[in-house]
């Protein structure tokens, strides 16, 4: 994922040899106009495309690429990128749900996403400054108030290290679907408290545009995903 400076279905698989599990991306206003039609050509099934930062910075793509991956036929979803110094997890998210980041039940929207990982803005303090108990209570904050409007508890995409150095390896969260980044053949060491990944960032470039990710399952099972 790239900031704004610069975002339990079956076992793990290596991108070569995921077979029929459906292939996906994510998008930021970094990639700005996307061949929507080309991507699905090159196998794209699904996309996350950036829709805010923090409480004041809104994709001027997210409109665009999310309408254009959903007139193309790709399963679409939303997500946030965190910044836990600026703002508290609910400010945030409600920032977030007033700009695109709404779900429904329609069969192509993919729940919101969490974004939370390293500070790209002081690598000095990679937690955000804030203490592990505080990030956790940050991201339930965030968590309550996505679910509260929309009924769906938030994707959180993070890193294993990331996510054990700065929530003490919570394990508060495995009921939300995991978004693993890690840019590997295989998913390796999972963040506390997951017993497999979601979906899985696996290379932050290939031949679609932006981050190259994975549906851990079948193409039906990411559609039940969608529908809720």
């Amino acid at each position: 994922m790239v900031a704004l400076a610069g975002a339990a279905l079956v076992g793990p698989a290596a991108p070569a040899a995921a077979g029929g599990s459906p292939r996906g991306h994510d998008v930021s206003s970094h990639q700005k106009n996307v061949d929507w039609t080309e991507a699905r050509e090159e196998g794209a099934r699904f996309v996350y495309v950036k829709a805010t930062e923090s409480h004041s910075y809104r994709s001027p793509a997210f409109r665009e690429q999310y309408n254009g991956a959903r007139e193309a036929g790709l399963l679409r979803g939303a997500y946030h990128f965190a910044v836990p110094s600026a703002s508290g997890g609910a400010r945030q998210a409600r920032y977030f749900l007033r700009n695109g980041g709404r779900w429904r039940s329609d069969g192509w929207t993919l729940p919101p996403a969490l974004d939370i990982e390293h500070n790209p803005y002081n690598a000095r303090q990679p937690c955000y400054g804030l203490s592990k108990g505080a990030m956790v209570r940050w991201i339930r904050s965030f968590s309550k108030e996505v679910r509260r409007a929309t009924g769906r508890r938030p994707v959180i995409y993070t890193t294993t290290r990331w996510w054990n150095d700065c929530t003490g390896s919570s394990r508060s969260f495995r009921s939300h679907p995991l978004w693993l980044a890690n840019w590997h053949d295989v998913p390796g060491p999972l963040p506390a408290g997951w017993s497999a990944p979601t979906l899985w960032q696996y290379a932050d470039q290939g031949p679609l545009p932006g981050d190259q990710d994975r549906w851990n399952g079948t193409l039906g099972q990411l559609k039940k995903f969608a529908r809720g």
